[in-house]
């Protein structure tokens, strides 16, 4: 199951939770590289990705929520 499969089954409110906890994540990778910590470089490429597709999910489900 690809990511954007999983997002897809998720309700907005989850969608909510799962954009927050990347956020938090997000941050944090930041901060280790900025504090030459950061092991894992792609992790911060997936997490954006991430971010962005469930961005897109939750758009996607409250425009239809609108129209509906």
């Amino acid at each position: 199951m690809s990511a954007a499969e999983k997002f897809k089954t998720l309700t907005v409110d989850q969608l909510d939770e799962e954009l927050l906890k990347l956020k938090k994540e997000q941050f944090n990778l930041r901060f280790q590289k900025a504090s030459g910590q950061l092991e894992n470089t792609a992790r911060v490429r997936v997490v954006r990705r991430e971010i962005a597709r469930i961005m897109t999910m939750a758009r996607q489900k409250r425009g239809a929520a609108a129209q509906a």
